[in-house]
């Protein structure tokens, strides 16, 4: 339920609206491709999480089969943009706040759930877990119902469907679903956490499982809701007057549509905040550990929680609060750019050391493993391959994310070069 709730977010709620504006019905071809990589990324990090249950998960296997930089830039990226989308996830819930009371200041809403999820985060895993789970569920079972009641328009021919209306399945080209790939995978962000979140599991058996259902349940609710928003609505009409998500709701005539839309799009924008700080403070955590950042910060506290590096990851809140209040508009488009250069590090380490681990171990060492990869080595080499294309597709639309991603870049190989440094003289 971390990575589920982890990913399913804006990429998904406000997201697909973008990608079909870009795509119109061919999005459906983008998501379905993005699930593909998202099986790759997942067996990869699922089979090297069921050998090595750790804190910091694809840093660790990138130290162990690659060398320090890959550990480290995979670490330090991710956990970079995990605090950049710990602080948009919170103005997003502070926006959404002002739908029931519009005279509060957003800030007063900020700072209210800001300090809940210090204090969820603060205590023990447990709390965390549990806090995690019913959020993930209250936004997860909307978004299930949605599909079930698109998908009874459809087959009731209630709606007539809009597959082929406005242009046919590809009105923009035969390009546009690779175009539309960007927030294709963006949405699928997530399931990394999974790999996370072993640090703190009990047996490496449960590995499977969690790897499983977290790929199976985030396939099913994407496809199945980009194909259904896609049948029921016009794709040009995405994103222009209203969440094509209260649109479905609001055709099967459901009362109030608007009002239980914007409490499930407020669960999850406090649910990805919740995992967020929870992977962020443990990538600290790994770092610490390995002595590349202040050893504070993989100190515990009586609850088991790494309360300093719970603290630091949370900076991300006063920072995209401040691009929020004084930033010009495009600032923040650099932010989003960054951030989604340090998910897409994480997964380029994970594949990459997912084919360094499967050469250096023999058949009957992966047989001993309770989880293992069907696609095996080949299947990393081109989810590596996919997901570096979706990264340059990334950085060159718009031409903005280049400057951002390559920024994001510069600045964690100085910190590389940085910390290497103090490493050695500690």
């Amino acid at each position: 339920m971390v990575a589920v709730g982890g990913s399913i977010g804006t990429g998904l709620l406000l997201g697909s609206g973008v990608a079909m504006e870009v795509a119109g019905p061919a999005a459906i071809l983008s998501f379905a491709a993005a699930a593909f990589i998202n099986f790759t990324v997942a067996m990869a990090l699922g089979e090297l999480a069921s050998a090595h249950l750790a804190a910091g998960s694809f840093g660790v296997y990138g130290d162990l089969y690659l060398n320090p930089f890959a550990g480290f830039i995979a670490r330090s990226g991710y956990w970079l943009g995990i605090a950049l989308n710990i602080g948009a996830e919170m103005i997003a819930a502070a926006t959404y706040m002002s739908y029931w009371f519009s005279g509060v200041r957003p800030y007063v809403w900020i700072l209210v759930f800001s300090a809940l999820l210090l204090l969820i985060n603060l205590r023990s895993v447990g709390s965390y877990g549990r806090s995690e789970f019913w959020l993930s569920m209250i936004k997860l079972v909307t978004i299930v119902a949605f599909i079930v009641i698109g998908a009874a328009l459809l087959l009731a021919r209630q709606v007539s469907p809009q597959y082929n209306a406005h242009g046919g399945f590809l009105p923009n080209g035969p390009l546009s679903p690779l175009l539309a790939m960007t927030f294709a995978i963006y949405s699928f962000g997530g399931v990394e956490m999974v790999a996370v979140t072993t640090g703190e599991s009990r047996s490496a058996k449960e590995t499977p499982r969690a790897v499983w259902l977290t790929f199976l349940t985030l396939s099913f609710v994407y496809i199945g809701a980009i194909v259904v928003l896609l049948g029921v609505m016009p794709w040009n009409h995405a994103g222009v007057t209203e969440s094509p998500f209260v649109t479905v709701f609001r055709t099967a005539r459901i009362p109030r549509a608007s009002a239980v839309m914007n409490f499930v799009v407020l669960t999850a924008a406090l649910s990805g905040a919740n995992a967020a700080l929870y992977v962020g403070s443990r990538m600290l955590f790994s770092l610490s550990r390995d002595g590349w950042v202040p050893a504070r910060l993989g100190r515990l506290n009586k609850s088991g929680s790494p309360q300093y590096a719970v603290l630091v990851s949370s900076c991300g809140i006063l920072f995209a609060l401040a691009v929020d209040l004084w930033a010009p508009e495009n600032a923040f488009r650099y932010v989003v750019g960054a951030a989604f250069t340090g998910m897409i590090l994480s997964w380029l380490v994970s594949l990459a050391a997912h084919v360094s681990f499967r050469r250096r171990h023999s058949p009957q060492d992966l047989l001993a493993l309770p989880l293992r990869s069907p696609l095996g080595k080949w299947g990393s080499m081109l989810g590596f391959a996919l997901v570096s294309a979706a990264l340059l597709q990334t950085w060159l639309s718009p031409i903005v994310n280049l400057w951002s991603g390559l920024s994001c870049l510069c600045l964690l190989v100085l910190a590389y070069v940085f910390a290497k440094t103090n490493r050695k003289s500690a």
